[in-house]
């Protein structure tokens, strides 16, 4: 990866910005799993982020297998606050059951503290004081490293700052989604790492600009959607998931991709446009 791509999380975590998404990770064949994330630390990655919702925290416990002990620079970031029993995604932020994960997250990630313990979901039924609260009282025990959030309004990232530092925010952000632009702005004037999770549109069509650029660049078009992301704006930090060698390289790949002046702006026009 090139020396310019990286980022200070928290003021003191350097990560490369092209992280690892470790949710497609394949729980029924870990052999491939553990050889896809020793493949990612192998091509530079430092950034990879997991959840306890993952395959019922397996997910975890496959990063550990593969790559504890971890080598000097890697971040496992995880999160908490959201169960996911069958089909369902269902935010769950009582206090007593987000330190219980934070402690679950310990053991199967095998680390003695989580460097970015992320709020997966904000919990309607739980003052968000409360659930931040909870991660806060996980950093004064030396548990927690750095405090996160995802799917989340400025608002709530101002509310959540009062208690703790907000190093992270973890929304949907892409070529095609960008509801969220206010709140990359808000991290930008901030210096909060934006974590696009989907960072790869999955409607990118071969008729579309996206495919143009990438066919005069001789890349993918998932290429050139990361390399967007990756100009955008410098706080942000996408992190695609695949369960695919090739794809992984691929990925990672776009970040030495250098997209003219013209493409960029071609690209950042709105959406509905593309």
């Amino acid at each position: 990866m090139r020396s310019d791509r990286h980022f200070v999380l928290g003021g003191d975590l350097p990560v490369h910005r092209l992280g690892f998404g470790a949710m497609r990770m394949p729980a029924h064949d870990p052999a491939a799993a553990h050889a896809l994330a020793r493949r990612a630390a192998d091509l530079g990655v430092t950034l990879f982020d997991t959840a306890d919702s993952y395959d019922l925290g397996r997910n975890e416990e496959l990063l550990a297998e593969a790559l504890h002990p971890y080598p000097d620079g890697v971040v496992v970031a995880t999160k908490a606050g959201q169960c996911h029993p069958g089909d369902e995604w269902i935010p769950l932020g009582r206090p007593e059951y987000l330190r219980q994960q934070a402690e679950l997250s310990l053991r199967r990630l095998r680390l003695d503290r989580i460097d970015l313990f992320q709020l997966h979901r904000i919990d309607p039924e739980v003052p968000l004081a409360d659930q931040i609260g909870a991660l806060k009282q996980l950093q004064d025990e030396g548990k927690v490293r750095h405090v996160g959030l995802s799917e989340v309004s400025v608002d709530q990232i101002v509310e959540a700052g009062r208690i703790t530092p907000v190093v992270s925010v973890q929304n949907r952000y892409n070529l095609d989604d960008r509801r969220w632009e206010d709140v990359l702005v808000h991290c930008e004037r901030h210096g909060i790492a934006f974590l696009p999770w989907l960072p790869i549109a999955p409607s990118v069509r071969p008729g579309s600009p996206v495919a143009g650029v990438a066919r005069r660049l001789g890349a993918t078009a998932a290429q050139v959607a990361l390399a967007w992301l990756l100009r955008r704006s410098e706080v942000v930090l996408p992190i695609p998931g695949t369960s695919s060698p090739r794809h992984l390289e691929e990925n990672v790949r776009a970040t030495d991709l250098e997209l003219s002046d013209e493409d960029f702006a071609l690209l950042d026009r709105p959406a509905a446009l593309l």
